[in-house]
C-alpha cells in the first residue's frame, strides 16, 4: 500500500529539520570547542556577553537581560565574572548615578575580536565546496523557511 501524500511530505519536512538540528549541533560543538581551548578558558555565553557588549557599549546588564531573555541574576553572575577577570569595565553614568554603564575593556576587546575571527573561520570553513550560487541560495530558502515559521502558522 502507498504512503498518503501528506504522510510523505511530512516525513520529508522531519528529515529536513533533523538535518538542520544535527548541522547546527556540530556547527555549535566546534564553536564550543575553540572557545573552551582558547587561552582564556571562555564559554560561549561569556562570549555571547562580550559580543553584545562590543555592540552597545555603554549598555547596561538590564539591557543585556531584555535582550537575551535571560533573567537577570544570570546576567549579573556572567557580567560579574567576566569583570573580575578584567575583560569588562563599569562605569558609572553621568547623569544617573544608580546606573552601571558596561565597556570592554582593552583585554575584552581583544578576546572579542580574536574570538569572532576563530568563529568566522568555523562559518567558511563549514561552507567550504559550495560555489557563491549556491551558498546564496541556502541563504534565500533558510530565509524563506524562517519567514514561514514567522508567519505563524507556515501555510504562507
Amino acid at each position: 500500500m502507498r504512503p498518503k501524500v501528506d504522510n510523505v511530505n511530512h516525513a520529508a519536512a522531519d528529515e529536513v529539520f533533523d538535518a538542520i538540528h544535527a548541522l547546527m549541533h556540530l556547527y555549535r560543538g566546534r564553536q564550543y570547542r575553540l572557545l573552551r581551548e582558547s587561552a582564556h578558558d571562555i564559554t560561549h555565553l561569556e562570549d555571547k556577553v562580550l559580543g553584545f557588549f562590543a555592540r552597545h557599549p555603554g549598555a547596561m546588564a538590564g539591557d543585556l537581560a531584555t535582550h537575551s531573555g535571560r533573567d537577570k541574576a544570570q546576567i549579573a553572575r556572567l557580567v560579574t565574572g567576566l569583570k573580575e577577570r578584567g575583560l569588562l569595565q563599569a562605569q558609572v553614568d553621568e547623569t544617573d548615578r544608580r546606573k552601571i554603564r558596561l565597556h570592554l575593556s582593552e583585554a575584552g576587546r581583544q578576546l572579542q575580536r580574536d574570538n569572532q575571527r576563530a568563529l568566522s573561520t568555523v562559518a567558511r570553513q563549514s561552507l567550504e565546496g559550495l560555489s557563491d550560487a549556491e551558498r546564496q541560495q541556502l541563504l534565500a530558502l533558510l530565509q524563506r523557511v524562517r519567514a514561514n515559521l514567522a508567519d505563524g502558522d507556515g501555510s504562507g
